[in-house]
């Protein structure tokens, strides 16, 4: 996806997921899904561990199966090691777009999202980008 599709994907967005969502302010689980929800963004925070609690005005859901609503986009913070275990619920969700956070790749889950027709971003930090296309 070049810079002027992201920017123009970025600018209808308004829903966000974040797989991996962290109620620790120092970690960037928090302060990225922070700075999106500071700028409009409607963040859905999913993480079992934080499950009832509340971050950036949601209450967090312990998987994506939860979300009773589609999203624009999934923000993913979790290991490469552990985003086949969540290959299932991403696609029954059917994100608009799945961003895989900066250091995140993995070749057949980014496949299984391509054959599925889903629009994936991969190894890039979504707080960096949108702060370059929306100076």
């Amino acid at each position: 996806m070049n810079a002027s599709e992201l920017r123009a994907y970025l600018e209808k967005a308004r829903t966000i997921a974040v797989l991996g969502a962290h109620r620790d302010p120092s970690r960037p689980a928090h302060y990225v899904p922070k700075y999106l929800w500071e700028r409009g963004y409607r963040i859905l925070p999913v993480n079992p561990r934080f499950a009832g609690e509340e971050l950036f005005g949601e209450r967090v859901v312990a998987s994506l199966r939860e979300l009773g609503e589609p999203v624009d986009l999934l923000d993913v913070f979790r290991p490469p090691e552990a985003l086949m275990d969540h290959l299932e619920e991403v696609l029954a969700l059917r994100p608009g777009l799945v961003w895989l956070q900066s250091g995140i790749r993995h070749p057949g889950f980014e496949a299984a999202l391509r054959e599925a027709g889903i629009p994936l971003v991969a190894d890039r930090c979504l707080m960096v980008e949108h702060r370059r296309l929306f100076p």
